[in-house]
């Protein structure tokens, strides 16, 4: 089994390039779909969620073609099947945005519940399919496989009770051929809306507002493809930013939107940690014991739920206590069992965690329980006395391209090893 092995107590120093924004690439590749033609994507990170998305596309009949790590050529002008069954699924949460993508171009969907990071709760599609249904499709469920088909579709006034990133990112792909006015109220903000919003223009399609809880789109014939390049990762930079404020150093982001981090940087702010921005770049130095803080998880411009990992493991170090709350997805606080581990003194009522700032944490064997909690791990790890080894790692490298190279290159001791079975019923022995 792979993982990584970190031994922790060094600062960190240098600078990091971030990545290409992942929540914005894995809305825009299956958008590609609806062009019916020849795009090209730039700044996509080569990472496990925009690989399962590629292999989908070319087991559908696209052309996918790498100009270079961070570049693809995607044409999907031969993709002739509308049904996406779970083998296909299974590994990607964000495999439901073809769902709309197939609805829009062809009218008609059939896609298998996917997967993805699994919090403990359920993360329903109910927004989605009610969304569909304004716009004139008919959804069944066929052992698992929600099947979404319509004469053609029409623009509706669709209102969501809830704020829904995936939500509105599908209902945005389904409404773009859509004939008339599709008006989404209550629209999710976050920078890959307007990022995919910018894409679908480029390619032809007229949306407006997205950045704004309005979204309007009136639909057109047809679409073109094009050429365009993804945001800065937000989240990806703002971990960055986290790790540096807890592991203590001195670290120059680039190829970031400082804008896009406000809220991060506002806590840590707060916290005691100096934060300096320019267009481009954010440079986080961090030298003595930080201060304690609030923080609530919300939708964009909030602070980020999947933030809220990181966030609290910096917290668990900090001097006094702070209070995380996380209401957007259900049982978002596993991963604190992971940190108690390592010495955290960490309380969870409800959707609240209570937390005493210890003195350090101690090095354990810990797992990545979803993509964001194994930041946190890592986080941890590079703050922890002694040696982690975290399992479960595919979760981390499906939405941080190259950690392993990233963090090493700031001074962080981290390696992915390979370990045989026997050596790791021997850790767990020792362990226990």
């Amino acid at each position: 089994m792979e993982k990584f092995v970190i031994n922790g107590g060094h600062k960190l120093h240098g600078e990091i390039d971030i990545s290409g924004a992942k929540n914005a690439a894995v809305a825009i590749i299956p958008a590609t779909i609806l062009a019916e033609d020849i795009c090209r994507i730039e700044n996509i990170p080569d990472i496990r969620d925009v690989q399962v998305m590629v292999k989908i596309l070319i087991e559908m009949g696209a052309t996918v073609r790498y100009i270079n790590s961070n570049t693809l050529e995607i044409d999907t002008r031969y993709i002739r099947s509308y049904v996406i069954p779970y083998e296909m699924t299974k590994y990607s949460r964000s495999s439901y945005y073809l769902l709309g993508a197939l609805l829009g171009r062809y009218s008609h969907a059939k896609v298998a519940m996917p997967g993805g990071c699994n919090f403990g709760g359920v993360r329903p599609i109910d927004f989605h399919l009610k969304g569909f249904a304004k716009l004139g499709a008919v959804i069944t469920n066929d052992n698992g496989m929600i099947d979404a088909q319509a004469e053609s579709l029409s623009g509706n006034m669709i209102y969501f009770d809830k704020v829904s990133v995936g939500a509105t990112v599908n209902i945005m792909l389904a409404a773009v051929k859509a004939k008339g006015l599709t008006v989404i109220e209550n629209a999710a903000k976050e920078p890959h809306i307007v990022d995919l919003a910018n894409f679908l223009n480029l390619m032809g399609a007229n949306v407006t507002g997205a950045g704004t809880d309005v979204i309007r789109i009136k639909g057109v014939s047809s679409l073109h493809g094009c050429s365009y390049s993804i945001i800065p990762d937000q989240i990806e930079a703002g971990t960055f930013m986290v790790a540096v404020a807890a592991a203590k150093g001195d670290v120059t982001l680039k190829n970031v939107t400082p804008k896009h981090l406000e809220s991060i940087t506002a806590k840590l702010r707060e916290c005691g940690v100096t934060v300096e921005e320019t267009d481009d770049t954010v440079r986080v130095i961090s030298d003595e014991r930080s201060g304690s803080c609030k923080v609530t998880a919300m939708p964009h411009p909030g602070f980020p739920t999947d933030m809220q990992p990181q966030m609290t493991t910096f917290l668990a170090l900090s001097n006094g206590t702070s209070i995380v709350t996380d209401g957007v997805w259900d049982n978002r606080f596993r991963y604190v069992d992971q940190l108690s581990k390592m010495g955290a003194n960490i309380q969870i009522e409800g959707k609240a965690a209570f937390i005493t700032g210890v003195e350090k944490l101690t090095g354990a064997p810990v797992r990545a329980d979803d993509l964001r909690a194994g930041a946190a791990m890592l986080i941890a790890g590079m703050c922890a006395h002694g040696r982690t080894t975290i399992e479960e790692i595919y979760h981390i490298e499906r939405g941080y391209e190259k950690i392993v190279e990233k963090l090493r290159g700031i001074g962080a001791d981290i390696s992915k090893v390979d370990f045989p079975d026997n050596a790791e019923k021997e850790e767990k022995h020792n362990a226990g």
